[in-house]
């Protein structure tokens, strides 16, 4: 029997349709004056470091929705009150949850899951010192609310700045014991 290449093609097609929906989307690292470690997935979210306030105007012009900072308030040049500010002023919502990378917690966790899962709150802009503390934040939501495995996140997460196998490790235990049920119909890897 002679293969049709009018079918070859089509077949081809929905395979494709099919399978790249699911794949993640690509990491770009694109410079923006006033942030350290900027990396950004596709439309949905952003991670970086260090932010300077003067910064977050141009953040609202890359489309983003939210700011979420995950900085200290003691934490060396964090200025969260100056941060708040230059957000509100650029109509941006902003969420300051202190995430204490050496004693890493569940509450500051659930607050995280809370914003990045606000309707309206993406594409969100996410933000500690350095990258890693946003990344992780990322990592835990993707495994807990959008069910992937921990190695498809991981991978994705280091790709944004994710490199503290600690944080890994409390990422990996977090959404063990939170996961959120699947939505029906949902995908659950």
């Amino acid at each position: 029997m002679k293969s049709c290449p009018a079918v070859m093609c089509f077949s081809l097609a929905i395979i494709l349709a099919v399978a790249l929906p699911s794949a993640a989307q690509e990491v770009s690292a694109p410079p923006v004056e006033g942030v350290v470690h900027f990396r950004r997935i596709g439309t949905t979210i952003a991670c970086g470091g260090a932010t300077t306030p003067s910064a977050i105007a141009e953040i609202k012009k890359m489309g983003f929705a939210s700011d979420i900072s995950l900085r200290l308030s003691s934490e060396p040049g964090a200025n969260v009150e100056t941060e708040a500010a230059a957000a509100k002023a650029a109509g941006l919502r902003y969420y300051h949850i202190p995430f204490d990378e050496h004693h890493p917690s569940d509450a500051a966790v659930d607050k995280f899951i809370q914003a990045i899962t606000t309707p309206g709150v993406e594409p969100a802009y996410i933000h500690c010192s350095g990258g890693n503390r946003a990344s992780t934040m990322w990592f835990i939501k993707l495994m807990v609310v959008d069910h992937w495995s921990a190695d498809r996140a991981y991978k994705e997460a280091r790709e944004l700045g994710m490199k503290n196998p600690a944080m890994k490790a409390f990422g990996i235990e977090y959404a063990r014991t939170h996961r959120r049920p699947a939505a029906p119909g949902g995908a659950v890897e």
